[in-house]
């Protein structure tokens, strides 16, 4: 998941530590000046004064007593959000590690002060790539105080130096009011963040699926990933508006534990079963805490041993950390955020994952075959013209996960906030063989919501098949970078389709051109019989001037639903398609049949139900079973 980062900027670290350490001076970041450029792109607070760490406190250190979720506290700017994805990295030491690379050598040492230089390094994974931001240490300060994200104790610095290294990212610290948690997460673990609506789910009425969703919440965290959570605010009135029960409307949670939590006490408790679902929040505030049931001073706790309250971590103080059960969890929260680091090691005991990262654009061009900006489906007229990537699901049913990120956007005086375009995609099922881009519709077996979010994430699972992506904006002219990531069990050979039809070449005079393009659908078949009149595991092959597509094995069934497809460029009209029919056998295949068919473009028929024959005949035999076969034959190759 890790690799080296490229120096944001072109800011090197070391060199610029070591110049600065050879002159005497404390680093001066001409990139992102302590002035009011840096803090906002419209607003503005009076009286702000840029200081270094000794002059806010007299023994600044990066961590006291170690990192811990418990050190952040949100400041002036509207960034729990970013808060909230901190409190979650800290209780992450091999993640927080990558961020917070050689954090040993920047701790302040008194016995070394000439060491010393002012200069911080953190990195962050942005687009597909993992960043290293160089910052001054320089931080924005009222009445001597921080003024955004900082930590219980005056001396400890380091989430307000993070803070600063993504702001300098973003474009100023403005840019960070109002983000997106899924955003900070991902770009603190190069993971995939899934966002998952509880109130449109239905979490809380559906016990099934709320324990479903707990098994997968409680995997994430065990795997190391990152979570947050959040109770959606309707209005500008109920943004940061407390709840009754004590939970903030509008306002960013870390989940900082996820656990099966045993009752009783004693030996009863090992040979009770009864487990109860618990998930453990914290408020960026640092303060706030839930007060219902199993809240910190509850008289639930009573039936938990004080073994398993101490493996909880279970304290009594209002420092904005509290365990809810999963079934409050649902019924008060609205939206979750998963942010699951995606295992591809070979070396693991966990699940691996084959990935293929593919960076893309949505770009314009008068040509409709060379635009690359068609808008959603909704635009039927152009949605075709979107960039399309095949891939492969070789097993007979897979997961398949699929991300796009579109390429953020920074903030800056001249252009404004840096704002999301609106986007997402749809997977459609097409032919075996396909290797140009699709030219119509086929069938839909998935799409994403359509959000002008950072990333849009789907899981899905499909069966064996060829499939495309078409990443879409959701309006049609708008254009932008993006970057698509698929996840599969095994090898998907994902690529983007770039030709609309076959090439000419220099052999196209002499071995000749497609003059026809067909595609043939095998929808299904009727009264398939062997010789023995056993079983029947039928597949079938279209033939096809030379190539051949086959489908998968159906089993055990005379009525098969093959809904196979392949797609030929016919370079002789006159030769007929063929579809055979075979039983799949341990030792060899048994041939059940063939039809065959002419694809002449001006037969209308487009249904076509046909009986099997025997092969080699000049007077073909019938045999039992028919075939249900789509043909659909063009003259122009780029019509289907």
């Amino acid at each position: 998941m890790f690799s080296s980062a490229q120096p944001y900027e072109n800011q090197r670290y070391a060199a610029l530590k070591k110049d600065c350490q050879r002159r005497n001076v404390l680093f001066e970041d001409p990139l992102f000046p302590a002035n009011n450029y840096s803090l906002f792109y419209k607003s503005q607070i009076q009286g702000i004064q840029w200081k270094r760490p000794k002059e806010i406190c007299d023994d600044p250190h990066l961590f006291v007593d170690g990192i811990s979720s418990h050190d952040l506290h949100q400041g002036q700017v509207g960034n729990c959000w970013f808060v909230a994805a901190c409190s979650s990295l800290a209780s992450r030491e091999s993640l927080w590690q990558k961020v917070i690379p050689d954090w040993k050598e920047k701790q302040w040492y008194a016995e070394k002060p000439e060491n010393y230089a002012g200069i911080f390094h953190f990195q962050f994974w942005r687009f597909g790539t993992w960043v290293d931001v160089v910052i001054d240490d320089r931080l924005p300060t009222l009445h001597n105080q921080l003024i955004y994200c900082h930590s219980n104790s005056k001396n400890e610095l380091w989430c307000a130096l993070v803070e600063k290294a993504y702001a300098k990212l973003s474009g100023c610290y403005e840019a960070l009011d109002g983000g997106n948690t899924a955003d900070a997460l991902v770009d603190f673990t190069g993971g995939v963040s899934e966002p998952i609506d509880l109130l449109e789910g239905g979490y809380a009425n559906d016990e099934a699926k709320r324990n479903l969703l707990f098994e997968r919440v409680l995997k994430v965290h065990n795997r190391g990933g990152l979570i947050s959570c959040s109770i959606k605010a309707t209005s500008a009135a109920d943004m940061e508006a407390r709840l009754d029960c004590g939970l903030v409307k509008g306002h960013a949670y870390a989940v900082t534990d996820v656990r099966k939590v045993r009752l009783g006490h004693g030996l009863l408790s090992f040979f009770k079963s009864e487990k109860l679902d618990m998930i453990r929040l914290r408020n960026p505030w640092g303060e706030r805490e839930w007060n219902g049931p199993w809240s910190d001073t509850s008289e639930e706790w009573q039936k938990v041993s004080n073994g398993e309250r101490e493996k909880l971590g279970m304290t009594v103080q209002d420092d904005g950390e509290f365990w809810m059960v999963f079934e409050d969890f649902c019924k008060y929260f609205t939206d979750i955020i998963k942010c699951r680091l995606i295992n591809t090691s070979y070396l693991s005991i966990h699940k691996t994952w084959e990935e293929v990262v593919l960076r893309g654009a949505w770009s314009k061009h008068e040509e409709p075959l060379k635009n690359r900006c068609g808008g959603c489906v909704n635009h039927r007229d152009t949605f075709l013209q979107n960039p399309q990537y095949v891939f492969d699901v070789k097993k007979t049913e897979d997961e398949v996960l699929i991300s796009i990120q579109q390429k953020p956007k920074r903030t800056s005086r001249k252009e404004g906030k840096g704002e999301n375009l609106a986007i997402g995609f749809d997977i459609f099922k097409v032919e075996l063989n396909r290797t140009f881009r699709m030219h119509t519709l086929q069938q839909k077996v998935a799409s994403s919501i359509y959000i002008n979010s950072r990333s849009v994430f789907l899981r899905t699972d499909q069966k064996e098949g060829r499939y495309i992506i078409i990443p879409t904006t959701f309006d049609p002219d708008h254009v932008g970078e993006f970057l698509l990531r698929v996840f599969t069990d095994v090898p998907s050979d994902c690529q983007e389709l770039t030709l609309d039809e076959p090439p000419h070449t220099c052999w196209s005079g002499m071995c000749g051109y497609p003059q026809l393009v067909s595609q043939v659908h095998v929808v299904s078949g009727t009264g398939l019989k062997n010789h023995s009149s056993q079983d029947v595991d039928p597949y079938v092959i279209i033939k096809c001037e030379g190539e051949k597509v086959r489908s998968p094995v159906v089993k055990n069934t005379p009525t098969p639903e093959f809904d196979v497809k392949g797609l030929f460029y016919r370079k002789k009209p006159g030769q007929p398609i063929l579809i055979q029919v075979w039983n799949h056998n341990l030792i060899s295949d048994e041939f059940l049949g063939q039809v065959s068919l002419p694809g002449d473009p001006n037969d209308l028929q487009s249904v076509h139900i046909l009986g099997l024959q025997d092969k080699g005949n000049k007077r073909p035999t019938e045999l039992p079973g028919s075939l249900k076969v789509h043909l659909l034959t063009s003259g122009t190759l780029t019509n289907v």
